[in-house]
């Protein structure tokens, strides 16, 4: 057992699960929260169900309760406006035995400061790959900003990734302290036996679909564009969503989904498209897979690491890879996509996190001192 094991309970280390757990006190610090909707969120709120499943304390220190203002290009992410020393002494006030800090947005930068000035260690995540998304967005070279995540992330005594291409890359970044924390599918939601939505009927075949944020970061317009016949089914929302509708009549757009609803989409089509080139990971590849529906991607880091050539396809040329997807066994992809669990992902987490056991709790006196 390692040292960022003291937090994990002896059953969950086990194949046995968890059993009756003493419980920690765990503070996990993100701009990302509700009511967004994204990947990010997604594997927090369902990592902190989990931990809370297994007796632990977990404090959100989220946008929720400070003023902010919508993100630069991105309104949908809320930037919050915490008033200097609101997060540490937020902090200090739970005195947490883990400081994760799952961002790198003005929560994330308060909650660094703070836990460097007081000397608590910390752990990071690299959910993002910011660099690219800032580019893609701004126009301007993704190396601009590479210097702030490594400046952002140095610090931190473990950083968690969910991938071994993403963990090579922060490497080249000089970026080595790292710790595999991977992903999961809710195995009762996502499963074959998902009833295909009513919209589904009547529709052209091969049904292609892509589940997601669409905004310009996705390279959603690589998949629509795609010379591949059949129906393209578009399921999610965002600030891209009207100028795509617009110029792609043909495609269908059925708007957010969630649960039953959201499993029946990825059941009921041929294959699953994921045209990003930015993603560190991809959770809907493997809710699509959990689904029996294969996948089809860009040969780029996230896909690189789940797509193998038993549940899906990657080539440079997407038309490709969904040819080449529509021959995978769906069986073989639901028993694949079903190796991922949030109880494997979340004692990853629990292994990942620098305990503060060793040393004196975050207390009064760091709070008077905020």
């Amino acid at each position: 057992m390692n040292r960022y094991s003291a937090l994990m309970p002896d059953a969950a280390l086990s194949s046995a699960g968890p059993a009756a757990i003493a419980p920690h006190s765990i503070a996990i610090v993100t701009d990302a929260w509700h009511p967004q909707t994204n990947g990010v969120v997604r594997t927090l709120s369902t990592t902190c169900a989990v931990l809370r499943g297994w007796g632990h304390q977990v404090t959100v220190i989220s946008p929720k309760g400070y003023l902010s203002v919508p993100a630069p290009t991105y309104p949908e992410i809320r930037l919050a406006l915490a008033a200097p020393g609101a997060v540490g002494r937020r902090l200090a006030q739970i005195q947490p035995d883990a400081v994760h800090i799952a961002t790198e947005g003005p929560l994330g930068l308060a909650a660094r400061r703070y836990c460097l000035r007081r000397k608590v260690p910390f752990t990071t995540a690299y959910h993002t790959q910011f660099p690219d998304y800032v580019a893609r967005r701004t126009g301007l070279p993704a190396s601009i900003f590479w210097p702030y995540i490594r400046w952002f992330h140095r610090p931190a005594q473990a950083i968690m990734v969910a991938t071994e291409t993403i963990r090579a890359q922060l490497r080249e970044q000089g970026l080595t302290r790292l710790t595999h924390w991977s992903r999961g599918v809710d195995l009762a939601c996502f499963s074959p036996a998902a009833a295909p939505p009513p919209e589904y009927a009547g529709l052209e075949g091969p049904i292609l679909l892509y589940v997601g944020r669409i905004a310009v970061e996705k390279n959603l317009e690589a998949f629509l564009a795609c010379p591949y016949p059949g129906t393209k089914v578009v399921v999610g929302d965002g600030p891209a969503r009207a100028a795509l509708e617009a110029k792609f009549p043909e495609a269908r757009f059925l708007g957010k989904k969630t649960g039953t609803e959201l499993a029946g989409c990825y059941a009921g089509a041929d294959v699953f498209v994921f045209p990003s080139r930015t993603d560190t990971f991809g959770l809907v590849m493997i809710e699509a897979l959990a689904c029996g529906t294969p996948v089809a991607a860009f040969p780029v880091p996230g896909p690189l690491d789940i797509v193998t050539e038993a549940v899906g396809a990657l080539s440079d040329d997407l038309a490709r890879a969904i040819d080449a997807a529509r021959f995978c066994d769906r069986a073989a992809c639901a028993a694949y996509g079903a190796s991922y669990t949030w109880e494997a992902a979340t004692r990853q987490f629990l292994a990942g996190l620098v305990p503060l056991a060793e040393r004196a709790p975050i207390g009064h006196e760091a709070l008077a001192a905020c």
